[in-house]
This record gives structure tokens, sequence and C-alpha cells, in this order.
């Protein structure tokens, strides 16, 4: 596979690539690798598992105090290991799965214990994290995914860390039908390859290249049936990977919003085609308010279309740190708010903005653990407190989560100093 910068540099510093150690494999980390230490230097370790003796093979060197590498060899293994089902999930392999050489439960007891370290290195929070098992099982469960395309118009996927394309031909998490149609045709050399395979079992591919979409097959509107409800959105609009976790995540949102009240006030931010925004209406009434906002044009195109039955709903489009100030302006201070922001999480001057809003209950969802200790860090500084976390095994096989955290308001906390929201400055978008 191809190196990075930092590898280059640091093969000319007399890195440690392509050496072979001799290691005792110790904690899980947040990444899909166990952390393990040799000659005072902390080494990275895919396809290992807390416990392991293992010979690893450095695969990435920048020359500081860590490296990263791959177990070629078990000299001892752990409970939970398993035979990968993948050929490709090995060292030097396919980068989109980390843990199939680790069983169901064990792989989720590696992802609890990632949430938990999380939230106490980064938030100071020591917490019991279980990471909750979603219907279905861990194969055939990816309903969206990106393949890139090799120089000579292949489909694949990528390696670990890399630009390789690896030309697959099959792959064991995608949806059954997924791929077929995206296998057995010839496609642009280094484009990538968009499938969404939804509810209804129709595929819908299209080609990504210089920017533009090509050769798309299927309708190209993605149908859906979550939280009581079917939907209507276009193909490339975000929805949950997982055919079980729409449903996971309303019902966790449902409980983090704690008894709504008839004709009370909830912002879902970030709202994508009103997922949670419906099952919000439904609480609150005709007398309600429900405001979504996202800044996505599709997104919000769909919102309008499948929440147009629910007179509580208003949908806004737009970047929820530019138009948080005009909200409060229109409508009040919210009694609850949801917010499923991307990957990156919030970011602190977000989450202080949010603290100074003064919601009674703020549901997080979050597919990132570090992110959202970091919020979960910020917004205790604005006055909330970790009252519930659900996790779920949204993503088998990889290193990812989703989390849905539940914060309140802290009585016992001042709220003196805080930054009132209308007094921000709306030009800084921050």
């Amino acid at each position: 596979m191809s190196a990075d910068p930092a590898t280059a540099a640091g093969e000319q510093a007399g890195s440690w690539v392509d050496r072979l150690l001799d290691v005792e494999v110790g904690a899980v980390a947040h990444g899909g690798h166990c952390v393990a230490r040799h000659e005072g230097r902390v080494v990275f370790v895919r396809h290992a598992l807390p416990g392991e003796r293992v010979h690893a093979v450095v695969t990435e060197d920048g020359g500081g105090s860590f490296c990263r590498a791959d177990a070629v060899t078990v000299l001892r293994e752990a409970p939970g290991r398993v035979e990968p089902v993948c050929p490709w999930a090995g060292p030097g392999g396919c980068g989109g799965c980390d843990w199939q050489h680790a069983d169901h439960d064990t792989q989720r007891a590696l992802k609890a214990a990632v949430v938990a370290e999380q939230l106490a290195r980064l938030a100071g929070i020591e917490r019991e994290v279980v990471c909750e098992a979603l219907p279905g099982g861990p194969l055939g469960w990816r309903t969206r995914l990106r393949m890139a395309v090799t120089d000579d118009g292949r489909p694949g996927l990528r390696a670990h860390r890399s630009h390789e394309v690896l030309p697959v031909g099959m792959c064991p998490i995608a949806a059954p039908g997924a791929l077929e149609p995206v296998l057995e045709r010839g496609w642009t050399p280094t484009a990538e390859i968009e499938i969404v395979r939804d509810a209804a079992g129709e595929t819908h591919t299209a080609e990504l290249f210089e920017g533009e979409r090509h050769a798309e097959t299927g309708s190209g509107v993605a149908h859906e049936h979550a939280a009581g409800r079917d939907w209507e959105l276009p193909a490339p609009a975000f929805w949950q990977v997982h055919p079980g976790a729409a449903d996971a995540v309303v019902a966790a949102a449902l409980e983090g919003a704690g008894d709504l009240a008839a004709g009370e006030t909830v912002w879902d931010l970030y709202g994508g085609a009103g997922l949670i925004a419906a099952a919000l209406a439904e609480r609150v009434g005709a007398d309600g308010l429900v405001v979504l906002v996202e800044s996505d044009p599709d997104a919000t195109a769909a919102a309008g279309t499948n929440l147009a039955d629910l007179p509580s709903c208003r949908v806004v489009r737009g970047r929820v740190e530019k138009v948080l100030d005009s909200l409060v302006r229109a409508d009040g201070a919210p009694d609850v708010v949801v917010a499923d922001p991307p990957r990156k999480g919030l970011g602190r001057a977000l989450a202080a903005r949010l603290g100074a809003v003064g919601a009674r209950r703020l549901v997080h969802v979050a597919c990132d653990p570090a992110a959202l200790a970091r919020d979960v860090a910020a917004l205790g500084e604005a006055g909330y407190r970790l009252e519930g976390l659900r996790v779920f095994d949204a993503f088998p096989m990889t290193h990812h989560v989703e989390c849905v955290a539940t914060l309140v308001r802290d009585g016992r906390r001042s709220s003196e100093g805080s930054t009132p929201v209308g007094e921000l400055d709306p030009r800084s978008g921050q």
C-alpha cells in the first residue's frame, strides 16, 4: 500500500517500517486497533485483540512516539478470536472492517470499552457502557456504501489508510443485492461508485467522477420504512446505514427527550429527512412546535415532503450555527434540543451556544465516541450533566458505533458567566 507523507518522512529518518516486532497487546484504542509498547514507543496494532502476544509488522512510522503495525502471527490467542469471514480482511487488505477476527460479543465489548475510555479521558466521566446489538447479526447489514474503481475500470474497496484499490469480488457486510449491479460491469477508471440498497429492495447506483454524477441506475428515490412511517428521499441523502439503526435511534432519542408535553417546542438540529422530527411531533401534538434545521438541500426538500402531514413541524434550511439566534428570536428557547451533528461533533463553540439557550434536556446523537466525549465535556461546562447513554452496534465488523446521549440541566451548576445566546455575534458563525 502507498505511504503517506508522515510515513515517508519516518523512512528517511530510519523508521521501523517493515520491522517485525514481538509484542504483548494491551487495551483496545479508538480507531480499530489495540495498544502495544516496544522499546519505549507506542505501537497501534491492527488485527490483534487485548491480551494476545503477536508478531506485528510495522506499516507506518512518522518518526515520533508511536507507529502503526499489523499483527501477522498470533503467538497467544485471546478468547473471542475467530477466523475472518472475508479473505480481504487481513493485514494489507481492505480497510472497511476492523474486527472480523473477533466474535460479535467480543466486538461489542471492545466498542463499549472505547466509548467508556473516551468519556473518562476527554470528559472526566467514569461510566459503565454497554454496546447493544441490532437485529440481523453482524453480516449483510450495510445498505449504503462507496466503492472505488481501479485504473482498469474494476470496482473495489480501498486498502487500510491507502489509496490502493483492491478489486474485491464480494463484501460480506454489504446488504444482499447491493453489489451485484456494480460488480457485473466496468466503470470509469479512478471514479467512485455510490451504492444505496433501500428497504423496498431497489439498488441505486451512481458513478462519481470529477465532481459530477454519471451512469446512474435505479429510480434515484430511496424508499425506507422506520418509526412506523414510510419515507421517500433522494438516494444520496443521509439515512442510517444499518436497517435496524433508524428505529433504535428514534426510540433512544424519544427516551432521552423525556416527558414531552403537548404544546412544547423541540429543536431537531441536523435533522436530515425528518426521521426524529416526525416522532417528536407526535409527542408535542398539533399545538406544539418541532423545528428541523438542516443544511443539505436534498434532505430539507425530502423533510418538507415527508413531514407535510404534521402541522407542528417546520423545516429550516441552513447551517445550525448560522440560524441559532434567529430561532430563539422567532420562537423563544426550546424545551428540548435534539442534535445529530456530523462526525466531528458540535464543537466547543456551538456546544457553549446551545448551553446558553437553556433547554431542560439535550439529546446528542453521535457516531464518533471521541467527538461525543468532547461535546459532553463542553456541554458540562455550559451547565449540563450526562444522564443517559445508549450505544448501538450499528456498524458490525467495523470500529464504529452509534451513540445517543441524554444531557440535562444541572441545577447544582450556576449559569453565571455564560453568554446569552442573543448576545453572540451572528457574523462569527461560532
